[in-house]
């Protein structure tokens, strides 16, 4: 667990949060010429929350149903065989066949490029998608593979010192984006 950090700034308020939701949703139907060959499926935990939230304001701006899913990628991060941590396996739900769809892939941050990576190998596990579309409410650059959003809510340039905490009112109690002190490793 976190100890409490230092908080820079606030990127993003609940106000700007909707407003981003909004927009890269008119982008996306934009980009897709509307919503009838598309998915959205997120990247547990906030990017789940934010994908779903994103296909709310769709349906409200296409009057239809848009197929939603959610992938967990734990299993296939680069990373979970050198935490010490026993990583914690959660549910993928995605309840509908992705061959020759659009998927619009979802995760709240977008940082090195592997959490994305992890979740198109884990999304290919499900089939052969027309396309993969990646959404991420924030870029803070750093990028360590060649991976770049397709839709992207805000771009906040950060230091090595620095994290985005994304806080949505269904796991955090409030809306917001954060830029706060990263936690010095711990050895």
């Amino acid at each position: 667990m976190k100890m409490s950090q230092k908080i820079i700034a606030k990127i993003i308020d609940d106000e700007g949060l909707k407003r981003t939701i909004t927009r890269l949703a008119h982008e996306i139907i934009e980009r897709n010429r509307g919503a009838d060959r598309i998915a959205v499926v997120g990247v547990r935990t906030r990017g789940a929350t934010l994908a779903e939230r994103i296909v709310n304001k769709i349906e409200e701006i296409e009057q239809k149903k848009v197929p939603f899913g959610i992938l967990d990628i734990t299993l296939y991060r680069d990373d979970f065989r050198k935490r010490l941590k026993q990583p914690i396996v959660q549910r993928t739900d995605i309840p509908f066949h992705i061959d020759g769809i659009d998927v619009i892939l979802v995760d709240d941050v977008l940082y090195t490029g592997r959490t994305a990576r992890a979740a198109m190998d884990a999304l290919m596990d499900f089939g052969r998608p027309e396309s993969v579309q990646l959404v991420v409410l924030v870029d803070r650059g750093h990028r360590e593979l060649p991976i770049h959003a397709d839709y992207v809510g805000k771009n906040i340039p950060t230091s090595v010192g620095e994290e985005i905490q994304v806080r949505f009112l269904e796991t955090d109690k409030e809306d917001c984006v954060l830029l706060v002190e990263a936690p010095e490793e711990e050895n």
